[in-house]
């Protein structure tokens, strides 16, 4: 059994100020098995993040269903992990009760919390940094701390929405091979938004190429490439230039929609 199983998913919001609906994904059917790591890749407004917000539960699909073995998804739940764009941690906090935040607010004692976030602190490369305030530490291991707060909650799967959108070119590649360290290491299951094509061939399994909105499913492509990925290789590279293709059909379908609408 897949570990996340979308079905014919569909999401349409209504736009109150111009008392429209707004499809923003149509017909999405998506299988993610134990232990993948599904990047979803798309344009800016193709619905991506919407799709990860449902299966965290924090939003509710219109039409189908979301299950994660074989649960249905109608709220968010300690099997989904999630990581932001930006980390969101407590700045009055050091890196050790950050990570162990959700063991504090269910009553762990302070010994017992301090221990459990120490695994995944050494676990994401911060180890020395445990008593550091987020203030003091740069972008990149912030995201560190989001993500061994997301593992220490021991979920099957961590959904991760544009992690490292805010980081620099350097520092961007530098955590996308901890990330990849990291599940290897977990051995969990990843969702994963970006609209980099280098970044997702970088890091899946598969590259789930979605269409402009409403966001659809093109192509889903498995990326059958050794780690770590050379993004220079020809492979790499053919696979980039089959995703540039799919992505460009696509907008200029959408482009034409347009203009057809306009007529």
């Amino acid at each position: 059994m897949a570990t996340i199983e979308i079905s014919h998913v569909s999401k349409i919001f209504t736009d109150k100020k111009r008392n429209a609906d707004v499809t923003a994904l149509a017909d999405i059917s998506l299988g993610i098995a134990r232990n993948e790591f599904v990047c979803l890749l798309g344009p800016s407004g193709c619905g991506k993040s919407t799709l990860l917000n449902m299966i965290a539960g924090f939003e509710q699909p219109s039409v189908g269903s979301i299950t994660v073995d074989g649960e249905r998804i109608t709220a968010p739940g300690a099997d989904r992990g999630v990581v932001f764009q930006h980390a969101n941690l407590m700045p009055w906090l050091p890196v050790w009760e950050n990570v162990a935040f959700h063991l504090l607010l269910a009553g762990g004692q302070k010994a017992e919390r301090r221990a459990r976030a120490q695994t995944y602190i050494d676990m994401v490369g911060l180890t020395g940094f445990e008593n550091h305030y987020p203030s003091e530490l740069s972008g990149g291991m912030n995201q560190r701390v989001g993500i061994a707060r997301a593992l220490l909650m021991n979920p099957q799967v961590i959904l991760m929405d544009e992690p490292f959108g805010a980081l620099d070119e350097q520092t961007r590649m530098d955590m996308q091979t901890e990330l990849v360290r990291i599940w290897q290491q977990h051995q969990g299951t990843i969702a994963f938004v970006t609209h980099g094509i280098d970044e997702a061939l970088t890091l899946g399994t598969h590259v789930a190429v979605m269409s402009a909105r409403p966001g659809r499913i093109v192509e889903i492509i498995p990326i059958d490439l050794p780690r770590p990925r050379d993004i220079t290789s020809p492979q790499f590279n053919a696979l980039k230039r089959h995703i540039l293709a799919l992505l460009r059909g696509e907008r200029a379908s959408f482009q034409q929609a347009g203009q057809e609408e306009r007529v």
